[in-house]
């Protein structure tokens, strides 16, 4: 079934990516919770993946069992699962050093490194549009992170802001495997993967703990599973443009959750770079999908935004 033959349910598809832009808040703020607890990062990493599995696997038996993620290219799945496995790790630390709320906002601005790289990696037409919707972004952050004052610690800002880096670079990679890889497949290979290396990883770091620490890990790895599958689904039901503005409201699931577990409530700044990253990654995902539908009138000059 192709894109055009896929019935469009968009408000199906708004309510799957809510839910798991939801969970993926839950999940963020659980990290940081089983970290003040003494967790190691590798074990969250691994209890996400490992925990989310069986779902991923129950999924694939309902779509048709292990012939339906057949694949020719593993080796480009493993260079993901690498890449995917680091931009997690890095997510992951962000929450950890940093606010939760400032942590989400600064992960928005995965499009616009994502904008950045397609210009100078593929080698995309990026216009002033484009261009000054970077700008805009990196004001917010500016804004946001006030390099004046030391009320954030400047190593939480760099990982955070290397995480949206990584992601961007990661959202490149899918973009080539979506051209002949289903969705389902590439979650698959990339959960099924991911257990190799941070199998290794757990040999050191992996250590006992208390019933409370393991329900929380639990909680990390369900909700991490069933985000990544309602991810999954929305598209299925629903285009880009019209899910993407979803992610988003991250800002308000995890801000709630953070003054829930007695954190700090944002400050005005927060809020106002929040806003500038928002408009700034919106805009960014407008052209593209302006772009998409523009007819090509010159195949010598393509069009600019």
């Amino acid at each position: 079934m192709t894109a055009s033959d896929r019935p469009h349910r968009p408000l199906f598809a708004i309510a799957l990516r809510l839910t798991a832009i939801v969970c993926l808040s839950v999940m963020f703020i659980t990290v940081r919770l089983v970290s003040e607890r003494g967790v190691h990062v590798v074990e969250s990493l691994f209890y996400r993946q490992a925990l989310a599995l069986p779902m991923i696997l129950a999924w694939v038996a309902m779509a048709g069992g292990l012939r339906t993620v057949r694949t020719g290219r593993i080796r480009t799945h493993a260079s993901r699962t690498m890449l995917g496995m680091i931009g997690m790790l890095l997510n992951f630390l962000s929450y950890i050093m940093l606010p939760p709320a400032e942590a989400a906002t600064i992960g928005f601005t995965m499009p616009i490194f994502g904008t950045i790289l397609s210009a100078l990696i593929l080698r995309e037409a990026t216009g002033a549009h484009r261009w000054g919707a970077v700008l805009i972004g990196f004001v917010g952050v500016l804004v946001m992170i006030r390099p004046d004052a030391a009320h954030f610690p400047v190593q939480g800002v760099v990982v955070s802001i290397a995480a949206a880096l990584v992601t961007a670079s990661v959202s490149l990679v899918l973009r080539e495997l979506g051209r002949t890889e289903p969705a389902g497949v590439i979650v698959f290979w990339f959960t099924t993967l991911s257990m190799v290396p941070l199998g290794i990883a757990m040999l050191f770091v992996a250590q006992a703990h208390d019933p409370v620490t393991w329900a929380m890990l639990l909680t990390i790895g369900l909700f991490g599973g069933i985000a990544q599958l309602c991810l999954t689904a929305a598209l299925r039901w629903g285009p880009v443009s019209v899910v993407l503005p979803m992610d988003y409201s991250a800002i308000i699931w995890t801000t709630l959750l953070a003054v829930a577990i007695g954190e700090d409530w944002p400050m005005a700044t927060t809020w106002i770079g929040a806003t500038l990253i928002i408009a700034s990654g919106l805009y960014i995902a407008w052209r593209e999908h302006v772009r998409a539908r523009r007819p090509i009138v010159s195949l010598e000059v393509p069009p600019q935004d």
